[in-house]
């Protein structure tokens, strides 16, 4: 046999595809059809907004008059007189100690402290304990604001009552104080979940052989518990930071007062862009405020790729 007669020839025109290569492409063809529908609503109700929101903050669309007809481009200005407006600062430093105090201190604190407690608690009473903070968690934002509302009044306040008719206006004289201690109970059952969850992956023999080595409770969560569950302390604070960044609930209870004590930068983007009917101001202000949880989102990154 010739060298030229060994070698392999192609396949003859009009050759059907090899069963092989068909049974290949069904999981690509599967997994595209199954993507799809995802892809569609993640780009309408995602990409599109904010590519939306981005156009909307270089013009000076307005809600009424002649730029809600025919607005103009107008380029950076509305980006430039939010970061000099001093009202805009006020807002961004409400809303950093309301994500600071009810985020990261209270909900994350107080979740990480229930769970730690509860881990060894069996029976009726820790069922009782778990379902009072989950309930505050369900409770619809607007029920949870009435509620405190009517706890906090001056006059026939729930807590004023119970010191004794104290009288003390809570949402006039500790204003900021009580939208993060309000976030704070409201917020906390996600934490005590997610921390609940990742104090039974640490091994119990980890902490058997750390006490009896002689180490302390204390020592045992640093040294132990702690670095074990580094990642869901990571993944939690990310989320209860993002969602109090752009919690608007605040608003039912104070309305962004007393004297903009308590604007956040969601009241703040609402009373500008559909108070004031200036959309192209507040989506402006959107972007920055999609930039803030951006750079967020990446620092949380950053510390899962130093941990990994």
């Amino acid at each position: 046999m010739s060298p030229r007669a060994a070698e392999p020839t192609s396949p003859p025109r009009g050759a059907s595809t090899p069963p092989e290569a068909s049974a290949a492409a069904l999981p690509t063809r599967g997994a595209v059809a199954f993507l799809t529908p995802a892809l569609l609503l993640i780009g309408v109700f995602l990409v599109f907004p904010a590519l939306w929101t981005l156009y909307l903050g270089i013009t000076d669309y307005r809600l009424t008059g002649i730029q809600a007809a025919y607005p103009q481009v107008i380029g950076l200005d509305n980006f430039t007189s939010a970061l000099g407006d001093p009202a805009f600062a006020n807002s961004l430093w409400v809303t950093v100690l309301y994500v600071l105090g009810s985020a990261v201190i209270g909900q994350m604190g107080l979740g990480f402290a229930l769970a730690w407690t509860f881990r060894r608690w069996h029976g009726p009473a820790r069922s009782a304990l778990e379902v009072l903070v989950i309930t505050a968690w369900i409770i619809p934002s607007s029920v949870v604001a009435f509620l405190w509302i009517a706890f906090l009044d001056t006059h026939n306040g729930t807590l004023n009552v119970a010191l004794g008719n104290a009288n003390i206006p809570w949402l006039f004289s500790w204003p900021l104080l009580s939208i993060i201690v309000f976030n704070t109970w409201r917020g906390t059952a996600f934490s005590m979940l997610l921390f609940g969850g990742a104090l039974n992956t640490v091994p119990p023999s980890y902490l058997e052989t750390a006490r009896l080595a002689g180490a302390s409770s204390w020592q045992q969560l640093r040294d132990i518990v702690l670095p074990s569950i580094r990642g869901h302390i990571l993944t939690n604070l990310l989320l209860i930071s993002l969602w109090t960044f752009n919690d608007f609930s605040p608003y039912l209870i104070t309305a962004g007062g007393p004297n903009f004590a308590t604007d956040t930068l969601p009241i703040y983007i609402f009373r500008n862009a559909l108070v004031n009917f200036q959309l192209g101001y507040g989506a402006a202000i959107s972007a920055i405020l999609l930039l803030i949880n951006l750079g967020i989102a990446l620092i949380y990154l950053r510390l899962l790729r130093a941990r990994s």
